[in-house]
């Protein structure tokens, strides 16, 4: 482990920007720091691993990591990173994403640690109660709209088609005053988040300074990219996301053993808590044994473990294996639909199943697993026919009622990848 929190974001490639004298800070004195979790959904995404895993590490340094839920500011919205001004939720929406986000940060802060216990804080509990004019004599006195205005996030806004409103151009303010806030109740006095929130941070210190004459400092890490080009956390199924009602573990542990070679290091130092040691001898793997993607595997069992716990991690290397010819009878009917998405698929009525069955060679000629029943025939000699992955080696095998998984499955292959699903209804 490296000797400060600052050595430890550095080499883990973690740090994009920070305010002067903040590493030596770090190295000297226990700070009290946070960032902001927007609760736009009931579960966060994988685009929030990073600020969790900065909190994290921050509190294994022996500094008070504190994590703002932001329901206040989450009825505002920010300008940052947005090409256009999202939906508004109401405080009754906002509610209920705020218990499904509480409830995934638990696994990765201590909140009985001794000394440095985390705090999770909704900012509503002082945006709330705020008036206007209290907040624009006290706070909005303090921010100039040229200061306002030179900011990244505002200036493609503005020069957008659609513009920003009057609501998203507060939520500087908003944020600089949660700074503010955290400082006086809490000792707060670093603000850590992504390197789109520099501009923002940047104006809760000078808050602090100006209102408190105190000294806060911020620290941004960047934004997470992937070597195709695209965002992190994206597929084309959609949002990889931290809660396994919206991505199965399955999903989740497929889309990190996927990782591209060229992204693999910088996520393992970014997600997991391997050591510097053990990444280099990964980087090597990866260098030299590339077609083995032992880091991709280490990457997607650490962080699927991490989110999910080892029930689940066991289940999804369980579900891996089914694709490459694995046993079937540990997985519900449910995980192997998870597994085999992409496949096509086929619906029959039970019926077809009742009584002595279906012959197999009709069945796959009526799955277009084969073009016919003669094909059929030859695949079944040539031992390249399976059902629900075991070896089908009889011609005149037929398929019954008792071969469907939970009685509304059945899996068929031939060759190593070529997969047909039967839904029976």
């Amino acid at each position: 482990m490296a000797s400060s929190l600052f050595e430890e974001y550095a080499w883990r490639g973690m740090v994009f920007d920070s305010t002067p004298g903040l590493e030596e800070l770090l190295a000297k004195e226990s700070l009290t720091a946070y960032i902001g979790f927007d609760p736009t959904a009931s579960s966060l995404h994988i685009g929030s691993l990073l600020p969790i895993m900065c909190l994290a590490r921050l509190q294994r340094f022996g500094h008070t990591p504190i994590a703002i839920v932001g329901g206040g500011t989450g009825l505002i919205g920010d300008p940052s990173g947005k090409t256009k001004e999202r939906q508004l939720l109401n405080a009754a929406q906002v509610e209920e994403n705020l218990a499904g986000i509480r409830g995934q940060l638990e696994p990765f802060l201590d909140f009985d640690a001794s000394g440095n216990p985390a705090k999770i804080v909704n900012n509503l509990d002082w945006l709330g109660q705020l008036g206007l004019i209290e907040f624009l004599r006290d706070t909005g006195k303090h921010f100039t709209v040229n200061y306002m205005m030179s900011k990244e996030s505002v200036k493609r806004r503005l020069d957008s088609e659609d513009g920003i409103s009057y609501t998203e151009f507060t939520y500087m303010m908003l944020q600089a005053y949660d700074f503010l806030k955290l400082n006086e109740l809490h000792d707060c006095t670093l603000q850590l988040g992504g390197s789109d929130q520099w501009g923002n941070i940047l104006a809760g210190a000078e808050l602090i300074r100006r209102v408190r004459g105190g000294k806060a400092h911020g620290l941004v890490f960047p934004l997470v990219t992937n070597a195709a080009g695209t965002k992190f956390g994206k597929t084309e199924s959609g949002t990889v996301w931290l809660s396994p009602e919206r991505t199965s573990p399955y999903r989740f542990y497929q889309f990190w053993l996927n990782t591209d070679d060229r992204d693999v290091i910088n996520y393992l130092k970014y997600f997991t808590w391997l050591e510097r040691d053990a990444i280099e001898e990964l980087a090597t793997a990866v260098e030299e044994r590339p077609g083995q993607r032992e880091a991709q595997r280490t990457l997607a069992r650490e962080v699927t473990e991490m989110v999910h716990g080892p029930s689940a991690l066991e289940g999804a290397e369980r579900a891996s294996k089914v694709l490459f010819g694995g046993a079937m009878e540990q997985l519900s009917a449910s995980e192997l639909l998870d597994v085999f998405e992409e496949a096509p698929s086929s619906e029959f009525a039970a019926d077809a199943f009742s009584g002595e069955g279906m012959g197999f060679l009709d069945l796959m000629a009526e799955t277009g697993l084969a073009a016919s029943r003669g094909e059929a025939r030859r695949l079944i000699r040539s031992g390249g026919v399976y059902l629900n992955n075991v070896r089908v080696a009889e011609e005149a095998r037929t398929v019954t009622i008792e071969d469907c998984i939970e009685g509304r499955l059945l899996v068929l292959r031939k060759g190593k990848k070529n997969y047909r699903l039967v839904q029976v209804a």
